[in-house]
């Protein structure tokens, strides 16, 4: 499958792969684990139509980004800050709407909190919060030890890994007919096996959102937009409510048929949303905001 990253920048002496589409508007689209920016494959089209310039990345160690050797390079929710950083000047970026989706999401509510001032806009879809992560499977896999995964040779893996990314979806025909070989190649293999565990995985750990849950408030600053799945069973709904709650003004949309993947799973529905919540946040300013 055609990746949507295909330009590469250093950023903290790292590579990271990137892509931007269309003119406008400025949106950042950040996706989670253990997917990459290949989720947003659907969404961006509709989004360039609407006028918007969409700009994509891979995060660190995730996808056709650079996976880093040295475990002292930081790919964590915390590290990956200052990657959005870099990015945002590698593409000459000042304010702009961040949509972000799972650990995606735990990024710009970090970024959102120490830099409000850059954000027109935040767009959260199914994303991680407070102690919402890893995943009571996850953990535990995670308490009885990683070794065995790690370790466990690639047909397994791939076994493995297939049968937790369907749960990511509602639409499991459409999935597997679609992405969800690609998504496996990405996290499988003599590199991205290992990778996924050094870089995903091993930093499944609530406190990088923690850390700033009691700071959410100020998120209420700028305009807010919460996107979920319905059937999503990796973020059930109430971490919805619950992240809404926290931040004032913010505004909730459940999509029907979709699950913690809903760009996949409703990629028309997403745009729409984010077409829409952004354009109304632009129309008071005019084009004075636009770069």
């Amino acid at each position: 499958m055609e990746p949507v990253v295909n330009s590469h920048a250093l950023v903290n002496g790292t590579r990271i792969a990137h892509g931007v589409y269309g003119d406008g508007i400025p949106l950042v689209l950040m996706h989670g684990t253990p997917s990459s920016s290949l989720i947003w494959r659907k969404v961006i089209p509709a989004l360039v139509n609407n006028g918007f310039r969409v700009h994509v990345f891979d995060l660190l160690g995730y996808g056709l980004s650079e996976r880093p050797w040295s475990q002292a390079i930081d790919t964590s929710i915390s590290g990956q800050v200052d990657i959005l950083k870099g990015m945002l000047n590698v593409w000459g970026l000042d304010t702009f709407h961040l949509i972000a989706h799972d650990i995606g999401g735990g990024i710009a509510q970090r970024f959102g909190v120490f830099f409000t001032e850059r954000l027109r806009s935040l767009t959260l879809i199914d994303v991680v919060s407070f102690d919402s992560y890893p995943s009571e499977r996850t953990r535990q896999q995670m308490e009885h030890g990683l070794d065995k995964l790690l370790t466990a040779p690639d047909s397994e893996h791939r076994a493995h890994f297939r049968a937790w990314l369907k749960t990511a979806v509602v639409n499991t025909q459409e999935f597997e007919r679609g992405p969800l070989d690609t998504y496996l190649d990405y996290i499988s293999g003599p590199v991205g096996q290992g990778s996924l565990f050094q870089h995903q995985i091993s930093h499944y750990d609530p406190r990088h959102t923690l850390d700033i849950a009691e700071r959410l408030s100020e998120l209420g600053d700028i305009p807010v937009k919460i996107i979920w799945g319905e059937g999503d069973t990796w973020q059930v709904p109430a971490w919805a409510s619950k992240l809404s709650a926290a931040i004032p003004g913010s505004d909730v949309t459940f999509i029907e048929n979709a699950g913690h993947f809903s760009p996949e799973d409703a990629p028309e529905t997403v745009a729409k949303l984010i077409s829409d919540f952004v354009s109304g946040v632009e129309k008071p300013f005019g084009t004075r905001h636009i770069l």
